[in-house]
Parts: structure tokens; sequence; C-alpha cells
């Protein structure tokens, strides 16, 4: 497809029709305007669209999908947990479908949180930012930990003090995103493939084990679904509809914190190379991750181990390090698998590696944003000659020193809170995510103009975001409802479920106060003001600046990514 023919059917803005609809926002543009939503063009846009594909992969799957998701299993069944991660990965799509609007509309960085700025207040804005970048800095601290608690699988490293693995994981993220941004998506998109093969490795035994090509010759199919049952809870003492009610609760939180992906999206936006079309097709293949990564992956889980094996429960009573908790390790093992667990260990090993590479990236990339908006201290903002945020990068590296309490606390204690503070931080972005496509919508309605004149129009919208708002608010508010059970009150689990909401509501309000904004009216919410920068259009240029095999290479990677 030509890059014409490529504009016509994204509705890129440049062109004969484009003008009409930028005319069109223009004119019905009301009072309120900021300079600083202009997108400016010192960005470095180096991320093809197979770089944002893979690094949107790197972001989401890591060390949750691999080891924790057996935690559900046994708190909720195979069924509960099917059910719970088909129902989340339905909001995960309707939160793609919203974002996919309004960040092809305005791609930049950090996209999710300016538009909040811009389509509520500027309020909003400042507190989803730091809400975000809190989460990421916790998540890289999460995955620093858990590649300790993964490298102890071999029994040889467990001599070996943890400071030492986490010193050389902060020495080699700092070397990753330190130079060009293009060098890191190319380590990320070695290690996204890698994380693809695995998960399609594995689904691939599922299959080939389960219909009894295994050492035992065991043909087991769906037997666990069966005896033990589909269905258990992690209360046996509460009624019998409560404790289902639970268990799928607890699956549901699980869900709520192994997936994600939209927002790591919106984050590389504002450095990927023709941003409207490379992330329409990023978004549009959000469908396809949730499917094949992750449902897939909990049926595979829910057919390899019943709820109740032995080996997995006592795993993660012992806090057992790293694949010894996978319920895919825990399986090979029963089947008497030779070798395989240390493989498939080492390579959950490079994609705890990789998520917490993505995770310092989007961090830095948001705090970066967040000081050119005038949120964060400027000096934040300084890139170095190759186009990165090296004082943001290096900030952020900075607090992941954090992950030493490692060395002093136990490891599953430090990942216990974090898992906690990250779901909840999610949910709380979520629903901002939401909220802000209903006033983004509700502008257009109020200025009449349709949503047809948009670059890129989304399916299932106004129901899917009230669909996801919803949904994300019930998961937040029932995430830690453990702790009111009786006997079970903790407060420093109460606080890591609940400290986010709270902190963003502190942080809204903080900012409201300090800079006097104010919630803005559908009728007077500036919709697009901002001047287009020639880097929408410079994609036109830049197959001209390759040779012939780097022309096949960019256009095979393309279409495959």
């Amino acid at each position: 497809m030509s890059v014409k023919d490529e504009e016509k059917r994204t509705g890129s803005l440049h062109g004969a029709d484009g003008a009409g609809a930028e005319k069109v926002f223009v004119d019905n543009a009301s009072t309120v305007s900021n300079e600083r939503f202009a997108t400016t063009s010192a960005q470095h846009r180096t991320l093809e669209s197979y770089h944002v594909n893979l690094i949107a992969i790197g972001g989401t799957i890591g060390t949750a999908i691999f080891v924790y998701i057996g935690a559900g299993l046994t708190a909720g069944g195979p069924l509960m947990l099917l059910l719970a991660y088909i129902y989340w990965a339905s909001v995960i799509f309707m939160i793609a479908e919203l974002q996919k609007e309004m960040v092809c509309l305005w791609p930049t960085d950090v996209a999710f949180a300016r538009n909040a700025s811009r389509y509520i207040d500027d309020a909003a804005g400042f507190a989803a930012g730091y809400n975000f970048w809190v989460s990421q800095v916790a998540l890289a601290i999460f995955e620093i930990v858990a590649f300790g608690v993964v490298i102890g699988f071999w029994e040889s490293t467990q001599q070996i003090s943890a400071a030492v693995f986490i010193s050389i994981l902060l020495v080699a993220y700092i070397a990753l995103n330190i130079w060009n941004t293009r060098f890191f998506g190319n380590a990320e998109f070695g290690f996204a493939i890698g994380k693809v093969l695995l998960i399609t490795g594995l689904l691939f035994f599922t299959f080939v084990a389960m219909l009894g090509g295994n050492p035992l010759h065991d043909r087991f199919g769906f037997r666990y679904w069966k005896n033990p049952g589909m269905i258990t809870t992690p209360y046996p003492d509460h009624p019998s509809g409560v404790g289902k009610f639970e268990g799928y609760l607890a699956c549901l939180t699980n869900a709520a914190f192994t997936m994600a992906g939209p927002d790591y999206l919106s984050m590389v936006a504002g450095e990927a190379r023709n941003p409207r079309r490379t992330m329409h097709r990023a978004f549009n293949s959000t469908i396809y991750r949730l499917i094949i990564f992750f449902i897939g992956t909990v049926l595979a889980v829910g057919v390899l181990c019943p709820y109740n094996d032995p080996g997995l429960l006592s795993a993660q009573k012992a806090s057992a390090p790293g694949g010894a908790r996978s319920p895919y390790v825990i399986a090979m093992n029963r089947m008497m698998i030779p070798v395989l667990p240390h493989i498939v260990n080492g390579l959950i090993l490079t994609s705890v590696f990789s998520a917490g590479n993505a995770y310092i990236f989007t961090s830095s990339r948001g705090l970066a944003q967040m000081a050119r908006d005038g949120q964060a201290p400027k000096f934040f903002a300084r890139r170095n000659r190759h186009g990165v945020p090296s004082i943001a990068v290096g900030f952020c590296m900075l607090l992941c020193l954090l992950s030493y309490c490692q060395v002093s606390t136990s490891a599953q204690v430090v990942i216990k809170y974090l898992t906690n503070l990250v779901a909840s931080s999610q949910l709380v972005n979520w629903i901002l995510l939401a909220f802000t496509w209903i006033r983004f919508n509700a502008a257009h309605n109020a200025q009449g103009i349709s949503r047809d004149s948009l670059p890129v129009r989304s399916h299932f919208l106004p129901f899917g975001a009230w669909y996801a708002l919803i949904s994300s608010i019930f998961v937040l508010l029932m995430q830690g409802y453990y702790v009111f059970l009786s006997g079970a009150w903790d407060v420093s689990a109460f606080l890591f479920a609940y400290m986010m909401p709270m902190l963003f509501i502190a942080l809204y309000l903080g900012w409201k106060i300090l800079k006097r904004t104010r919630f803005y009216r559908a009728s007077e919410v500036d919709i697009l003001s901002f001047k287009y920068d020639a880097e929408f259009t410079e994609h036109i240029e830049y197959d001209q600046d390759r040779s012939k095999v780097g022309l096949l290479v960019h256009r095979a990677l393309s279409t495959l990514f």
C-alpha cells in the first residue's frame, strides 16, 4: 500500500480531506488554548512500527505471566482464572480502542496524561503523569527484585548476594537507555522476539503434552478440569457462593496486575516514525496480543496444573525461587522432562530483564515530558546529543536503588507490596483513560464536530468507554477487600492496595489549588488548535534514505509486526 493510500485509509489530516477536517476543528475551536500542547519538532522520531509493537510486548510480558499467574490458579481454579482474564482482556481492548482515537489524533509523548490535561483539567494531567511514573518506577524495581528471585532457580546462584545481580542489572539498564532511542528499540526488538518464541513454544508444549507427547505418555487432556475441578476458593470456610466469588475476585486482581499494553503504546507515540499510521497499526494488534499471550497462557496453565498441585502449593508457601513457582516448570518436573525446565527458566530470566528495561524507558520518558509541560523540574527535560532525556533516565535509575531492600528484606515481601501498588496504579490509569475519552467525546458533541473527521475512528464507542470505566472502578474498590475480612486486617496491605487512588486525589487537589486550574466545560475544550509539525509527513522521505536491502528488511519486519 502506498503512502498516499495509507494516508487516505487512516484519514490523515494533511491531505485534501484532512485540510477540510482541520478547518472544521479550527473553526469550532474554543477558548481554552495552551501552547505547551503543541507537539515539538525536537523529538527524535526513530522508532519503526515493529519497534513500537515489540516494545508494547516487552512492557507487558514479564515475570507475572510466567510465574505469578500460578497464584491466580490456586485461588480460583482454571475456569475462574480463564473467565477473569477474558473479562479483563475485554476491558483492556476497550481501553486500546479509545486510546487509539486520541493518540492517532495527537501522537505525542505520554499522550494519555497530556490528553487528560487537554480534555479534563490540567490538574488531572498532572496527577495522571505522576501516577503512571510512580507505577513504572515500581514495576522496574519489581522486575529487578524478580530477576534475583528467578535466577535463584539454580542452586549455584543462591550463594551469591542479591546485591550482585541488582548491580549488574542497573549498569545494563543505564547502558541500554542512555544511547539513541533506536538502540533501545533494537534491543527490545530482540528481547520481545524471544518472549514471543517462549510463549509460542510453551503453548505448543502444552498442546503436545496434553495429547500424550510426554515421557509418561500420559494423555491427560482436560483431566484437571474434572479432578479436582474447575473452581476453588481461597477461603474454604466461607459459604460456597461467596467463596467462589472471592476466588473470581482473586483471579481478577491477578489479571489486572498482569495485563497492560495501551498505556505503553501511548508512551512511545512521540518517538515513532510516521506516528499516525504506526500507532494505528500498533493499537489494532492489541486484540491479538491479548488473545495469544494472555488468554492462551491462562488456558495452558489450567490444562497443565491442577489448582491443588502439591508442587505448586508448596512452592508458593515456601516462596520458591523463580521458575520453581511457574506452573509450566512444575508440570515439566511432574512429567519427568529433563533440561527443559532450565531452558524455560533461562528464557523467563531474559523476559524479566526486558520488562525492567522497558519500564526504565517509559518512566524516564514520562518524567521528561512532565518537565517539558512544566509539571516537573525543567532539567529533567534536557536531552543528550542522542536525543535521550539522560537526567530523567539517571533519576529513575537512582530510585531503582530501592531494589537493594531485597538484601535485608524477603524478596517475596517486597514483591507482594509492589504487586498491590502497581495493580492499584494501573487501575487508576484505566479509570482516567476512560474518563478522558468520555470528555473528549462530549467536547465533540458540544461543539458540533463529528468523530468521522478524526484521523482514526475506533469501534464499540461510547459504550466501550463506560464499560472500561465502571469495570476499572469496581476492581479498584474490590482488590483489597480481603483486609476487611474478620481477623485479616493488615495496615501495610491496605495502604499498598489503596495508596495510589489516595495519592492521585492528593496530587489532583494540590495542583488544582496551587495553579488554580479549572475543570473544562465540553463547549470550551480546545479540541485541535496545535500546529502540525513537518514530522507527521516525514515518512514520505524515510524509504528514500534506505538501501535496497534495508528497505526489504524494513518492509518484512513491518509486515510481520
